[in-house]
């Protein structure tokens, strides 16, 4: 099946809707009443935004010899006739423009026919007759090659033809009263019918099979309409309106690691090439200027695209199925069936979901094992290890021997594994996990049986955190996992600090890593691809100090450029390395700040004379007697002026000289107070 997610967005109750249309761009819907009223929805905020009275006028049609004509109008010669369409013999109930010849349109007439028209010839191209009763509907196929046209009419049927050969080649039947409106959705592989029986009706559009029934008990269905570029469909009702959300809103794209994306567009499968734009100058966050290749049809929907990990291969799902084709010419190299499909960590592998039951392995393309995990499977998830997600949890699974290796009380959305296998993150509905796989502890416990549960392995994973963010979409660039989170924001994730990469204008879905290009690339649902600089020094210092390799850390940091040195030693500071972060940080107030949670008196003096300020030589100054360093103390608090702190330590070390050298300065600054109090102490 399908398996099209359906989530009703918006109902909004009214008179009896006859007509809807959805806005190109804003969150709006249109209805018009029966009544005479226009009323505007934000589907978003479900707030009725505008609604008007409108003085509706009618055109009564000429009658001629018992004939119903069609006009057409040109608003452009003040509303002027230009032509009369003659041949339907009862009312027109509606007419569509045909959208790959716009000078064709079709009209559906009471009169039980269809009729093809052609603008300048006053008389029908041809009639397509085979409905008992009068038709109500009609819609064009706007997708692919087939020259198709559907219609809906009061014997209950609904029709699809072929107006090349103009035959009748499906009829859908199911429901039990008139059909009233009829749509080929402009980006799914699904006809949409409603009835006024109530009930609107989902059909694959390839194989005709009933997907789905929808009755949202709002009385008889009058109107529908899809968005090219949307998901939402906008259904009229005797009772209102309703938005329904259909199908996936992430895209069916994937990049492979040297920056060849392929992306599916309808059932055409395209491919573009990052290395073809060669020394273009890329901007963070705008549109990437990639020429799109062709690579030819797919016999499936695409629902999702992955390439498996080393890029040869890649992956089409849809429809319950699965087809593997070759990367570089899309050539059908294996399929089957599956509910779903995953790669292993091993380029050679991977795994499908046959049931709720049962899963298989497949290795070079060969059944090598199946097996049914003991609480079911809802779900799988591909990398080092398998997931299988069932009602009681999640459970991983050695791919080699579907051994179990830990079961985890957790209901995950996604599962990433970074490249070394050594740390996973779990996205649930509302957080994130970052585990640490200890596979030599796995292993020992494999050898001598010990630590071993009915739940698997005790010690096989650690936790290094828990985020409570939603992960969108992910990936792991060395020990730093990169994320795109729910409130539309572009992040990273290592050793427990969040950075954000950027703030993004719309819902973004992560593509890929490219170190030698320091940058991200990630891609909408419009298949626009765009990019943002992340430095991979940055990545792989962090990386290093996260492994406790400074000798590596040491070795990457002079390639990381100035301006981002600050950046890394926040970071190390968090980590608790803060004479590493001392020595990184190319920030003077970093520095200060640092040099004295160090206790680093000099480093700390040099950066007050460069910085003059009050504040810094007072905190100096305090270190400096907590350190019993009173000449430091003493010079810190002049440059500071703060007489108050100067008598403090000038009379409980006993220092005369002290004192009288404070009295003059006091004086000379009108600072009578303590002036007046050296004096008294001298006895002056």
């Amino acid at each position: 099946p399908l398996r099209l997610d359906i989530k009703r967005k918006l109902t909004a109750r009214s008179d009896r809707v006859k007509s809807v249309d959805l806005h190109p761009t804003e969150p709006w819907m249109l209805a018009s009443l029966y009544n005479g009223s226009v009323c505007v929805w934000n589907h978003e905020t479900q707030v009725n935004k505008h609604s008007s009275s409108l003085m509706l006028t009618t055109c009564t049609m000429k009658i001629n010899n018992s004939k119903r004509n069609l006009y057409l109008w040109d608003w452009e010669k003040k509303w002027s006739c230009s032509q009369v369409f003659e041949g339907h013999t009862h009312y027109v109930m509606q007419i569509v423009i045909n959208p790959k010849d716009n000078n064709q349109f079709a009209s559906a007439s009471l009169d039980r026919t269809i009729k093809v028209w052609q603008l300048g010839s006053s008389s029908p191209n041809f009639t397509l007759e085979g409905h008992e009763k009068g038709v109500n509907c009609i819609d064009y196929y706007s997708g692919g090659d087939k020259p198709y046209l559907i219609s809906g009419a009061d014997d209950r049927l609904v029709k699809i033809w072929d107006y090349q050969n103009k035959t009748c080649v499906q009829t859908l039947e199911g429901h039990a009263q008139n059909v009233s409106c009829v749509s080929f959705h402009p980006e799914l592989p699904i006809i949409i019918t409603g009835s006024e029986d109530g009930t609107v009706r989902i059909w694959h559009s390839s194989t005709y099979r009933l997907e789905s029934t929808l009755n949202y008990g709002m009385e008889r269905v009058w109107c529908v309409c899809g968005l090219r570029g949307s998901n939402n469909v906008a259904l009229g009702y005797d009772e209102g309106s309703i938005i329904i959300k259909l199908g996936r809103e992430e895209p069916a794209m994937s990049m492979d690691t040297s920056g060849k994306i392929i992306w599916a567009k309808h059932s055409e499968v395209q491919q573009a090439n990052l290395k073809a734009m060669g020394d273009t100058e890329i901007k963070d966050g705008e549109r990437l200027p990639l020429a799109v290749k062709d690579m030819g049809s797919c016999e499936i929907y695409p629902q999702t695209i992955q390439h498996n990990p080393n890029g040869r291969f890649v992956v089409v799902c849809g429809d319950g199925e699965y087809i593997i084709y070759t990367a570089m010419a899309l050539r059908n190299k294996s399929f089957g069936s599956a509910q779903e499909f995953v790669w292993a960590h091993d380029s050679s592998e991977y795994a499908i979901r046959e049931s709720n039951s049962v899963v298989k392995i497949f290795k070079n393309f060969k059944e090598k094992k199946s097996f049914k995990p003991d609480f079911g499977a809802e779900g799988i998830y591909g990398g080092f290890l398998l997931g299988v997600r069932s009602v009681n949890g999640l459970a991983f699974y050695d791919w080699e021997n579907t051994e179990l290796i830990r079961r985890i009380e957790i209901q995950p959305k996604h599962i990433f594994w970074s490249d070394s296998g050594e740390l996973v993150c779990i996205a649930t509905e509302d957080s994130f996990f970052i585990l640490r796989y200890l596979s030599e502890k796995v292993a020992a416990s494999q050898e001598n049986n010990e630590g071993v549960t009915e739940d698997g392995i005790e010690d096989a994973f650690e936790v290094c955190g828990e985020i409570q963010e939603v992960v969108k979409t992910g990936l792991w660039v060395g020990d730093c996992f990169i994320y795109t989170s729910s409130v539309n924001r572009l992040n990273y994730f290592v050793g427990g600090e969040i950075v954000t990469i950027a703030h993004l204008d719309r819902t973004m879905y992560l593509l890929g890593y490219i170190p030698k290009d320091d940058r991200l690339y990630l891609g909408d649902k419009e298949l626009n691809i765009v990019s943002y600089s992340l430095l991979v020094s940055v990545l792989e210092y962090q990386t290093a100090v996260m492994r406790r390799d400074f000798g590596m850390a040491d070795k990457v940091l002079p390639t990381i450029p100035k301006e981002q040195r600050t950046r890394v030693a926040h970071f190390l500071e968090k980590q608790g390395f803060k004479q590493q972060a001392l020595a990184v940080s190319s920030d003077s107030e970093h520095r200060f700040e640092l040099a004295l949670q160090l206790g680093e008196l000099k480093i700390a003096y040099q950066l007050a004379v460069e910085a003059e300020s009050e504040q810094k030589w007072k905190q100096l100054a305090e270190l400096a007697i907590s350190k019993c360093q009173f000449s430091l103390a003493q010079e810190c608090l002049h440059h500071a002026q703060d007489y108050g702190g100067l008598l403090l330590l000038a009379t409980a070390s006993g220092n005369a000289a002290m004192v009288g050298k404070l009295a003059e300065g006091a004086e000379r600054d009108g600072k009578n107070n303590v002036a007046f109090m050296t004096y008294f102490l001298q006895g002056k």
